[in-house]
């Protein structure tokens, strides 16, 4: 059966997963969470996924996570879901999905281990199994597609698109044209994603091959800033985006390049800075330090302060 078109329009976010002090999930802080992100107007949450330390949970508590973002978002905006690891894992999650009633999976590159493009191909078939939950196929790390198998892809009737995680704009470029030249109504209908870290840096040049949707990590602590970024954009308002990159998003990706796995620390921190109850983060990501935490209340208050000189023009 054919997959129904699948919409996901606007700022899509990714929530955070709060843990308390002894690294338990914090399903009441998480809920709180979720309504922040649905009030400041997100199109969309993706649940568990990289900002919400997927790999880190075990199945229960995606599953748990799973349902309380369903409780509270009642059907207002979308609700998808990480699944991935190794195959039979992914496999497990893609199907938990379904049984949850997640809208749809973003698939998480194979655990440890690559192969040769039919494998990977394969790996995505076999996740699926004989569910038909919606899934976008994450392209990063372990799980890079070349643009034949990223065509490949659309034989599998619930893989609606492709989140671009690696990086390459020539890569993507191939993709996007190969697949957009297929000329047919899945192959017009298939999602384009970018799924870099602090994906604003990278817009205008994934915006201009095709690939304008992305996720926004800063969604979690500035949705405003957030929010007018994604309309310049939409826009083309180069000078407004040009403006934010300079006072907020370059110092911010300067720091978070510091430490691995800051693009989900610094994103906590600054969440905590904003009262939020998110908690700490479970390793293998480390804190901020005291000194780097005072820098990041810094750009995010400049980054306010930016905001503010935009819309008083």
């Amino acid at each position: 059966m054919a997959q129904p078109k699948i919409e996901l329009d606007g700022l899509l976010a990714f929530p955070l997963t709060p843990f308390t002090e002894d690294l338990e999930v914090n399903l009441d802080g998480f809920a709180e969470n979720v309504e922040s992100h649905v009030a400041a107007g997100a199109g969309a949450l993706f649940v568990a996924c990289g900002t919400g330390e997927f790999s880190s949970l075990s199945p229960d508590e995606v599953a748990a996570l799973l349902a309380r973002a369903r409780e509270v978002v009642a059907g207002r905006v979308p609700v998808w879901i990480g699944a991935g690891g190794g195959a039979a894992a992914a496999r497990a999650g893609v199907a938990a999905a379904q049984a949850g009633g997640a809208d749809g999976v973003l698939l998480l590159p194979p655990y440890l281990v690559t192969g040769p493009q039919p494998g990977l191909v394969d790996f995505v078939r076999f996740a699926v199994g004989d569910t038909s939950v919606p899934v976008i196929v994450y392209h990063r790390s372990t799980g890079v597609f070349t643009a034949p198998s990223a065509a490949r892809l659309l034989d599998i009737p619930s893989i609606v698109g492709l989140k671009d995680g690696y990086g390459d704009a020539e890569v993507m470029t191939r993709i996007v044209t190969m697949i957009r030249s297929l000329g047919t109504r899945r192959s017009e209908d298939f999602l384009f994603f970018n799924g870099l870290p602090t994906a604003e840096v990278s817009a205008k040049a994934y915006a201009a091959i095709g690939v304008a949707r992305y996720s926004s990590a800063v969604h979690c602590f500035a949705p405003e800033i957030a929010h007018r970024f994604h309309r310049a954009l939409a826009e083309g308002d180069t000078g407004v985006m040009d403006t934010l990159l300079a006072g907020f998003y370059l110092p911010l990706v300067a720091l978070r390049d510091e430490t691995p796995g800051f693009a989900v620390s610094l994103v906590k921190a600054a969440a905590r800075l904003r009262g939020d109850e998110v908690g700490p983060v479970r390793p293998p990501l480390v804190e901020p330090t005291t000194e780097q935490i005072d820098r990041l209340g810094g750009i995010v208050e400049r980054g306010f302060e930016v905001l503010k000189e935009i819309e008083g023009r």
